[in-house]
């Protein structure tokens, strides 16, 4: 079996910057801002109208992209970031896809990412003239389609699966659904903070930070596919801790998996006294 057929999904997750010179000149023509200054004024407004300064996915760009290949076991392949060290969003954006393709279509899997990071990459796709057509498959029936919402073949969204495909709402996101098992959760970098990191060059760290937003990611979708029935409490412990033990191998190259094992917790398992024969 070659790589690329052992290869069953790509969970990833994306780290993104406001186009500040995209912003300036179609929102504010005429005002001569710079980039700064035009995300400052969009993020002002957004505030005033609607309570948060977070810019639309639609003046984005991807400045890193972390992928996690899966095995139809589950177990992790590797663990890559897309363009690294460059981390250009248009070599960033051909990557994702022609590499989606050439891996035979696994499924993608994410945390929201039906509300954000597949929207920003699509539009990525539009913004750099990259084909996607096993994607944009629009010709197909509606259930074959990829991008159709029940197509769990295709993005398998665990806000969706949390959430009954958003008939309500989980408060307390990823970094609650981590905490819960045990996992970091948020690390020392916020997402509202990666822009400034952008901007002083430091995009090595956001890299670090968007492999953390991976590792809870992975672990989230384990107890999902637990949920699921696709595996048990064994098997699900005995594929965490073989992830313990690839970041403890890898924690020299990556700074981020010796900070994340620093504050690595394990499940606490309330069936542990019951399987001992305990009341």
């Amino acid at each position: 079996m070659t790589a690329e057929q052992d290869v069953r999904y790509l969970l990833f997750d994306v780290e993104s910057v406001a186009d500040g010179d995209l912003i300036a000149r179609t929102r504010y023509a005429g005002a001569e801002l710079d980039a700064d200054q035009a995300i400052s004024k969009f993020r002002n407004e957004l505030l005033v109208s609607s309570g948060r300064d977070f810019i639309p996915f639609t003046y984005h760009v991807p400045v890193a992209v972390v992928i996690a290949k899966l095995r139809a076991d589950f177990s992790i392949v590797e663990v890559v970031s897309l363009d690294a060290p460059q981390h250009r969003p248009h070599v960033i954006t051909k990557h994702f896809w022609t590499g989606w393709e050439a891996y035979q279509q696994p499924t993608w899997v994410t945390f929201n990412g039906r509300s954000f990071d597949i929207p920003l990459m699509e539009h990525a796709a539009f913004r750099y003239g990259v084909s996607a057509p096993k994607w944009f498959n629009l010709m197909a029936k509606s259930y074959e389609q990829s991008r159709n919402r029940y197509n769990l073949q295709s993005h398998l969204d665990l806000h969706d699966v949390m959430t009954n495909f958003g008939a309500t709402w989980y408060r307390g996101g990823l970094n609650l659904a981590a905490s819960l098992l045990g996992k970091p959760g948020k690390m020392d970098v916020q997402g509202d903070m990666v822009y400034d990191l952008y901007r002083e060059g430091r995009i090595g760290e956001i890299n670090e930070y968007c492999r953390c937003d991976v590792l809870d990611t992975y672990f989230v979708f384990l107890r999902c596919m637990l949920m699921m029935g696709r595996i048990d409490l064994d098997h699900e412990k005995r594929l965490v801790e073989a992830t313990q033990e690839m970041l403890q191998l890898q924690s020299n190259d990556h700074p981020a998996y010796a900070a994340y094992l620093e504050k690595w917790g394990d499940w606490d398992n309330p069936w542990a006294e019951t399987q001992e024969g305990q009341p």
